[in-house]
């Protein structure tokens, strides 16, 4: 018998094509540049006010204390109407900023009391995230953008046009910290950072 290679994975390991289970990768549909993520039963999709301590511009977040025993955070997108390209990868550490591939990132702390989070799209519609690595707690949320003043320029599309704008968003287990804006390139995405310049 052939002793496995440097490539081949052990026994019990995942090989280099196994599905990665923190990943979710789809298309969103959106209306007035919106969507939610949301953890538990009657979370609703209120806007919340954004203040300094629950914003970071293209994200924006409040206490699960309102509405009691909810996690929640309100997501902006470039385009207002039709579907983006939506990619989710939870962790347990913190995975790093993709700069290379996304042109702003934010990020903020959400607490998901319920440990069963999912994107909610405008009108409906939810879709499960993957399993969270720590349960129920605080995480740290990164919302990455690409092409978001194109999208904004569009408006919409129709069903069947190809998305402009894509977003991928990080979650992994971190006590709760201050929001920050890690890169900012749009000129969109720099207005809802300092909306004094609309």
């Amino acid at each position: 018998m052939t002793p496995p290679g440097p490539d081949t994975p052990g026994p019990g390991l995942p090989g280099p094509d196994a599905p990665d289970p923190g990943a979710a990768d789809f298309r969103l549909w959106v209306h007035y540049g919106q969507a939610y993520l949301l953890d538990g039963e009657g979370a609703d999709i209120l806007t919340p006010a954004p203040s300094p301590d629950l914003s970071a511009g293209l994200v924006l977040t409040r206490r699960p204390a309102d509405p009691p025993g909810t996690g929640f955070a309100f997501l902006v997108t470039g385009l207002h109407t039709g579907e983006v390209d939506f990619s989710v990868r939870v962790r347990a550490t913190d995975p790093g900023p993709d700069l290379g591939g996304y042109e702003d990132v934010v990020e903020l702390s959400v607490e998901l009391p319920v440990g069963a989070p999912v994107i909610e799209q405008w009108g409906g519609g939810a879709i499960p995230l993957p399993p969270l690595p720590a349960g129920p707690g605080w995480y740290r949320l990164r919302y990455h953008a690409r092409g978001f003043d194109a999208a904004a320029a569009a408006d919409t599309l129709g069903d069947g046009e190809d998305p402009i704008d894509a977003y991928l968003l990080q979650l992994w287990p971190a006590a709760p910290t201050p929001p920050a804006a890690v890169r900012v390139v749009s000129e969109g995405v720099r207005s809802r950072l300092n909306p004094r310049r609309r």
